[in-house]
């Protein structure tokens, strides 16, 4: 907090600060507790490409409905077209970076980021903050999501948007075939 024990002493005294003493007579301070509830949400919607707009604004639509359906405070709603293996997208960091937002609403992982998705969603879990996917993956296992996500990428730029879901689908569906018979 900035300020010395002395000063910290004196607050617990006045109880000011949250604050308990054990037998010992050491004074443990709680950190402040911010709910959750009290803070915003934000909602995120991505597409790739600029000939997307009338997706992006459906998938903004979804999120609102979402986020009403849930009785969600929401604070900000941010729509960006921008590749998801792009770092550089500063509409993202900013919600990443805001601490008064306390969840960030996305509808499919893939919209968020391609790659690192567990890392942004754990970090996010360190302070207190939660992602909320709507359409989660239909697999736990992280390495056929990443591959899947690789895939799904590498398809669409080859054979067009179209069928680059179809695609990966028919490829998701034969990895899975191999993972199952490797268990087996």
């Amino acid at each position: 907090m900035g300020i010395s024990y002395k000063t910290a002493f004196r607050w617990w005294k006045a109880g000011k600060l949250d604050a308990y003493q054990l037998d010992t007579g050491t004074i443990i301070v709680r950190e402040p507790a911010q709910a959750q509830e009290a803070l915003g949400v934000a909602l995120y919607a991505r597409v790739s490409s600029a000939d997307q707009k009338e997706d992006l604004e459906r998938q903004m639509q979804r999120l609102k409905d979402y986020a009403a359906s849930r009785g969600y405070h929401v604070t900000k709603m941010v729509s960006e077209i921008a590749s998801g293996l792009n770092d550089s997208r500063p509409k993202l960091m900013k919600i990443l970076t805001d601490v008064s937002i306390g969840r960030i609403v996305v509808e499919h992982r893939d919209r968020l980021t391609r790659f690192g998705f567990h890392y942004i969603e754990q970090l996010l879990a360190l302070q207190g903050r939660k992602l909320e996917v709507i359409f989660p993956g239909d697999t736990n296992n992280e390495l056929v999501d990443d591959f899947i996500a690789v895939i799904t990428s590498m398809a669409s730029r080859i054979y067009g948007r179209r069928t680059s879901k179809r695609r990966a689908e028919k490829i998701k569906h034969c990895v899975e075939q191999a993972m199952k018979a490797e268990d087996e």
